[in-house]
């Protein structure tokens, strides 16, 4: 989590983080430009500039903000969006369209005809319902639409069962029926509105492993060439997802990129020379792997509870609202005592949030110094789907994000306030008086 100064305090993109939580408050992101632009330089370096005709989109479903396009758009990067206020942020962020991609299972009409619009650089398609829908709308708009079709390998991965999205009962892509994917294929092929350049898939996330990415991509290599033999289709793209892991806590250990992607290129190169195939485009979807290890988050610690030889319970005033993944998943992380990092770790403790939830409990058994209230708590690893997952349980407002680099500090998305929890809200006329409109105002 980067390095300490002399007075224990925690440093993180070069500013003490303490400072950080006296000028911003807590709950508080951090979120490190230096990390973010390091993991894009080993993309470029192992990946895009290492092999031919090769592409590279960040999953921005991770993390996404205005700022956050323009880092990924100053690197050269494409950009993964699933929904439309994700592509609304690449709209309002100027973000280059064409190196768009646009995924989700169940796109409603809405968002189609705003990719479609805009001219998105391509439509994952998942189903043949959604294909039936974008042949409407690119017809009626008088366009011509890049898709790529996401099937479902059949893979199983080594990871937690609501990230794992290549299993045959996945919820998400084409099963590679023979009926099905014909079908598919000859659409694709037969309708002018549609250009199909080949094929998606994703095997699951944080992945430490690559055996289930190379077993997807023998999945999609066997469709490749049955596809070329039986309808005459040359793929020209293969998009073989993301999911590469990162550290979280225990004996997690990010990989690096090239672990995953030379073993993946290998066997495509391999298999389409010795098939007589044409190589197609590849592309990766980093997501986790680039924000993940480049974000944490900063508490403050409020009531310590001892139960006699049970559990010390350690507060903070955040939790599953800023951090929802060790309820949703179970998910594990490490922390440390930002303003005394230097300190003996002789405490065991569990770090409880704040919600009226049991489970809201964002560490279980972890060893601490000495802890007292007005401690900073700095949970690492949280760059990736905390933001993005935040929530407003309990009517708790969401943190705000600071973007730090070489010891300066900049507010990127605002704290929420108490009057943007009900900017939505309407009451019927017949619950409005003079005095309700008067505490609304304050």
């Amino acid at each position: 989590m980067n390095n300490i100064k002399r007075d224990d305090n925690l440093i993180f993109g070069g500013c003490d983080t303490v400072e950080l939580a006296k000028e911003y408050k807590t709950p508080l992101y951090v979120i490190s430009e230096k990390i973010i632009r390091d993991r894009c330089t080993e993309i470029k370096d192992d990946f895009l500039n290492k092999y031919k005709n090769v592409t590279a989109v960040y999953a921005s479903k991770a993390f996404l903000t205005l700022t956050m396009c323009k880092i990924i758009e100053s690197e050269g990067l494409g950009l993964d969006v699933v929904s439309g206020g994700e592509l609304f942020t690449a709209i309002k962020a100027n973000f280059p369209l064409n190196k768009v991609i646009f995924h989700g299972n169940n796109k409603t009409v809405e968002e189609l005809n705003m990719a479609i619009e805009y001219e998105v650089g391509r439509i994952v398609v998942d189903n043949l319902y959604e294909l039936e829908l974008i042949r409407k709308i690119a017809k009626r708009l008088n366009k011509k639409v890049k898709i790529l079709y996401r099937i479902t390998p059949g893979v199983k991965s080594d990871t937690h069962e609501y990230i794992t999205t290549g299993q045959k009962d996945s919820k998400f892509g084409i099963p590679l029926n023979e009926e099905i994917i014909s079908e598919a294929v000859k659409k694709g092929m037969k309708y002018e509105e549609i250009d199909l350049l080949g094929f998606h898939l994703h095997v699951g996330s944080q992945l430490f492993d690559n055996s289930s990415h190379l077993a997807g991509v023998e999945v999609a290599l066997r469709l490749i060439k049955k596809a070329n033999d039986e309808y005459d289709f040359v793929t020209k793209e293969l998009n073989t997802g993301g999911g590469f892991g990162i550290y979280y806590s225990g004996d997690d250990v990010r990989k690096p990129l090239n672990y995953f992607t030379d073993s993946i290129m290998d066997l495509i190169n391999d298999r389409c020379k010795s098939q007589g195939l044409k190589i197609p485009k590849v592309i990766i979807e980093p997501g986790r792997w680039i924000i993940g290890e480049a974000g944490i988050t900063l508490y403050t610690i409020g009531s310590i509870k001892q139960i006699p030889n049970i559990r010390t319970y350690v507060a903070v005033d955040g939790g599953m609202t800023d951090n929802p993944r060790p309820a949703l998943y179970g998910a594990k992380y490490n922390a440390v005592i930002a303003n005394k990092v230097n300190k003996k770790k002789n405490k065991v403790v569990t770090i409880a949030g704040k919600c009226c939830e049991s489970g809201d409990i964002l560490i279980k058994d972890i060893a601490l110094p000495k802890v007292e209230s007005g401690d900073i708590l700095a949970v690492s690893s949280t760059g990736a789907y905390n933001h993005s997952m935040a929530n407003n349980y309990n009517k708790n407002t969401r943190p705000a994000v600071v973007l730090v680099n070489d010891g300066e500090s900049e507010l990127i998305v605002r704290r929420e306030t108490y009057k943007d929890l009900l900017i939505r809200e309407k009451l019927p006329s017949r619950f409005q008086d003079t005095e309700v409109n008067e505490r609304r105002s304050v």
